[in-house]
């Protein structure tokens, strides 16, 4: 690990200064491609020369301590050893997981697909509430978010809602909310009072670029319509709305938020990137069963994740066996301590399988 960690801050020095050559102004590409290399390294670099200053701090007190002849003093130094010795494991787990392998897509904007599942009308209104929660929680992190889809269902609920997510490292934490989410509580539409189960599914799509996936418009067809639901001056009075079917794979993608046919076009070819790019994934994930099985769940549609028990006010991760006891919190887009207990639990899982290889 170490030679590797010398490695690496012998790269980051050159690429320093390389930065700090004047002529480099002239490439911006160039230019572009090493300022994304230094910040990705800068993290791990800086960790490191704090653990080498601790391991000189620790050696430099021990031999203090072997000479000083002072009481006070030599208790000073006992007492920076203690401390020194005690943080050091700290940061060399910190620094092991800073080498772990990065999720190339980690970086990427998410574009978001709710579709209501078992429980009707029940799991329509759910779909609508997860979706305002995504929405909250991407406006805690400054993340933009662009709904491209959104199909109303009956008393204010959501059949299926795409949308999507930009911003700084969103598909790095929303990547763990893909699959079948449960709700239980007694629905608006229950006389009786008694508690319903409903599903909804969550699929979390890293956002893919045309260098990710090229797309073959001959093998897409494109129907306009006019646009339904709540709309503002034209949105609703042209044909405007556009329907792509992917036709090798099925694929439908409709959108209709913007009053443009041609902007509704390219959000629906940024959706099927996406989408394609997904099926790419899988397969290379399907390819790698066992590592697919212990997943902490970044990617399985029919995994059921997490359930929402609102008479107990509880929200469960069955992944990690976490209960949190704040749906109210939760719902309205607090989900940043579920998030990262879900990040602590993959990481973890990779650094056992790191030491155990």
């Amino acid at each position: 690990m170490f030679d590797r960690l010398e490695d690496l801050l012998r790269t980051y020095e050159e690429l320093m200064e390389e930065l700090n050559d004047p002529a480099l102004a002239q490439d911006q590409t160039r230019y572009r491609r090493l300022m994304k290399e230094q910040a990705e390294l800068q993290p791990i670099v800086e960790a490191y020369k704090k653990y080498k200053g601790m391991n000189r701090d620790l050696s430099d007190a021990s031999e203090m301590l072997e000479t000083e002849k002072d009481e006070e003093m030599r208790k000073l130094l006992k007492d920076e050893i203690w401390q020194l010795k005690n943080d050091l494991p700290t940061v060399e787990e910190q620094l092991k997981i800073l080498l772990l392998p990065r999720d190339p897509n980690d970086e990427k904007n998410v574009v978001l697909e709710i579709r209501s599942g078992a429980g009707g009308e029940e799991a329509a209104l759910f779909a609508a509430e997860v979706y305002r929660m995504y929405y909250h929680y991407a406006e805690t992190q400054g993340w933009k978010t662009e709904t491209l889809e959104y199909n109303e269902s009956g008393i204010g609920g959501a059949s299926k809602v795409t949308c999507l997510i930009t911003g700084h490292g969103a598909y790095s934490k929303l990547k763990y909310e893909s699959g079948v989410h449960r709700v239980q509580r007694v629905p608006k539409t229950e006389s009786q009072g008694r508690i319903h189960t409903s599903t909804i599914t969550v699929a979390i799509m890293p956002e893919a670029e045309e260098v990710d996936v090229k797309v073959d418009l001959n093998d897409c067809r494109f129907d306009v319509f006019r646009a339904s639901g709540n709309g503002g001056q034209c949105v609703n009075t042209t044909d405007s709305a556009v329907r792509l079917t992917h036709i090798p794979t099925g694929i439908v993608i409709s959108c209709q938020d913007e009053k443009s046919q041609l902007k509704n076009k390219d959000k629906a070819l940024k959706v099927l990137r996406s989408k394609l790019y997904e099926l790419e994934l899988q397969k290379k994930q399907d390819a790698e069963a066992q590592e697919r099985r212990s997943q902490i769940g970044t990617g399985d549609r029919s995994e059921k994740i997490r359930t929402y028990n609102f008479p107990q006010g509880r929200v469960t991760d069955h992944r990690i066996n976490l209960s949190l006891y704040q749906i109210n919190s939760i719902m309205n887009g607090n989900l940043e301590e579920l998030i990262q207990h879900l990040i602590a639990a993959d990481q973890a899982r990779k650094l056992s399988r790191l030491e155990s290889a």
